[in-house]
């Protein structure tokens, strides 16, 4: 196959201890629109019944376990073989791409030294997780978005993620970015918008607000003005403040011992 032809080689690497494997097939259809998961390995102790739930389905996912038995207590020897792992992956050139599975803010510091390689990052991990480690990664998902479910939202997609957070908050973060844009009109593109926004926020997704696209998000705030015809491109901008009630004036007062 011409090597220009071939999806991005992405090497999965799952923390089980702070994965779980309820977001397996989540997880790995979202890996499938990044790219293809060459390799694919999971790094835990399965001899621990905390574990149990992921040998169920290793097979399932063709994912390859690396056994570490907790010799001594406090120590993650699971983190250290995942580190290691990853760094030789990393120099053996073969690799467009990283992701790192948990929710631990002891890998921040992998992140940032694959993506000085130029290599792409994209963590996957629970809400909980760390800003540090969120933002080392050029994107990063909330892995209850993963585990589907019913969307409380109206106008939602019926069958999708819970929102994780109310629809309007996700407007601040948006305005910040179209004024960060600086367009000579105040209109941006919805293509442009989101790929600012994955620059400037690595672990938004609409799906944390309760849609599965962000067009549908911008609707439902109803904090910006939206400019589409008919198979056109979908433009927005944000709505201008309304203008202040004109200020009364007080009634004069007649003069004193006037009729």
């Amino acid at each position: 196959m011409p090597s220009e032809l071939r999806s991005p080689r992405l090497a999965v690497l799952i923390d089980a201890d702070n994965a779980s494997a309820r977001i397996a097939d989540g997880l790995f259809e979202e890996i499938a629109k990044i790219g293809e998961a060459s390799v694919r390995r999971i790094y835990g102790d399965f001899s621990n019944p905390r574990s149990k739930a992921w040998a169920d389905i290793l097979s399932k996912h063709a994912i390859i376990p690396q056994q570490q038995f907790a010799y001594t207590t406090g120590k993650n020897a699971s983190d250290i073989t995942l580190v290691i792992d990853a760094m030789d992956l990393l120099h053996s050139g073969r690799f467009d791409g990283f992701c790192l599975v948990s929710s631990d803010s002891d890998f921040t510091r992998l992140a940032a030294r694959i993506r000085e390689h130029g290599i792409d990052v994209f963590g996957f991990g629970e809400q909980k997780t760390p800003e540090s480690f969120r933002q080392a990664c050029r994107r990063f998902v909330y892995t209850e978005n993963l585990r589907g479910g019913t969307v409380s939202t109206p106008g939602a997609v019926a069958s999708g993620p819970k929102s994780l957070q109310p629809h309007d908050a996700a407007a601040p973060i948006i305005k910040k970015v179209i004024t960060q844009m600086e367009s000579e009109d105040g209109w941006v593109t919805l293509g442009e918008l989101g790929r600012h926004l994955a620059n400037l926020a690595s672990d938004f997704d609409p799906r944390t607000f309760g849609f599965r696209k962000l067009s549908d998000l911008v609707r439902k705030t109803n904090a910006f003005e939206i400019d589409q015809a008919k198979g056109d491109t979908m433009r927005i901008r944000v709505k201008p403040a309304a203008a202040p009630p004109p200020k009364r004036r007080a009634a004069r007062k007649p003069p004193a011992g006037s009729p």
